[in-house]
């Protein structure tokens, strides 16, 4: 670990890990792994924020019912609607993990977030959670007067697995002819997982946090078999055309094996036409959005993705 790239919250965050003495998750089973993520997560976020209403939900997908929690600010006018998937490499974590994020973007955004509890690997492989992250964007706007949202004003987002799964339903929403999408938030996405090999897989394979094994693990337990990962719906940096997906805000971290893959995506995007805002945190980790009690760049994050969202016309 070479601690002069690193800002010092990070370093303090890996340090304690360290002395914590917990073990690589890819060395356990996948209910301990889940046990582990939650723990993890619990350690290094805020205190939660109020928020005006929270309402936990059922919604009917093509499979089965989707839980999602909605989250809504006190506004007595129709909000943006952000519907949010988490990361976890499609394996770990939950709305539990993620809600201190959501609480501090409604209110940050000032818009109505809608987490998604899409089904996990491996019980439920590829493409299940593509089909439940798109089947809660497809709910979420026929339900728009329910949840007191603006239509117009649709923005998917996501960190790492939810990263790919907000790119993957924006380029479904494309070609399906809706649900319109108005922003794209993708937190240092997972965009190809047919080759994990880019410089900064190589230059951070161990030592900051997100490991290159630990990403061979989530692989080999979300897809069925290894050629599903040159689908796009898997990996959305080998879709052939990008060209008429929405905005695009991509967030990646210095110090992170996805960071390349994520600003390839984001270079793409652009090349298509499509008008893309690229941010690289210096000295960041995966998965620092999350780490609001831990990290200060976690809370300026989200204050960018905040202020896009409040931006929309």
């Amino acid at each position: 670990m070479n601690k002069q790239r690193l800002h010092p919250d990070v370093v303090a965050v890996l340090e304690a890990k360290t002395a914590s003495g917990a073990p690589a998750m890819e060395t356990l089973p996948v209910d301990e792994a889940r046990k582990l993520a939650f723990e993890g997560h619990q350690a290094v976020q805020a205190q939660p924020q109020l928020v005006a209403r929270v309402d936990n939900l059922r919604i009917p997908g093509p499979d089965c019912d989707i839980p999602i929690r909605v989250y809504t600010p006190d506004c007595r006018t129709p909000l943006a609607a952000v519907v949010y998937y988490h990361g976890g490499g499609w394996v770990v974590c939950d709305l539990d993990t993620h809600e201190v994020l959501c609480r501090a973007l409604a209110n940050r955004a000032h818009a109505v977030v809608i987490a998604v509890d899409y089904r996990l690997a491996p019980e439920n492989r590829f493409p299940a959670a593509v089909i439940d992250a798109y089947a809660a964007l497809c709910w979420t706007a026929e339900h728009a007067d329910r949840l007191h949202i603006d239509p117009r004003r649709m923005v998917v987002a996501g960190d790492s697995a939810g990263g790919n799964l907000s790119a993957v339903v924006s380029m479904m929403a494309r070609d399906n002819n809706g649900p319109q999408i108005a922003l794209q938030v993708l937190v240092y996405p997972v965009t190809n997982l047919a080759a994990l090999d880019t410089p900064s897989y190589r230059e951070f394979a161990t030592d900051y946090n997100l490991t290159a094994a630990q990403m061979e693990w989530f692989r080999r337990n979300y897809l069925r078999r290894p050629e599903d990962a040159l689908d796009p719906r898997a990996s959305p940096l080998l879709a052939p055309d990008l060209k008429g997906l929405p905005p695009a805000l991509v967030i990646t971290a210095e110090c992170d094996p996805l960071r390349d893959e994520g600003e390839a995506y984001a270079k793409r995007l652009e090349q298509a036409g499509v008008p893309v805002t690229m941010t690289r945190y210096a000295g960041m980790i995966h998965p620092f959005f999350t780490m609001t009690g831990a990290i200060g760049d976690s809370r300026k994050a989200i204050r960018q993705v905040g202020e896009a969202i409040r931006a929309l016309p």
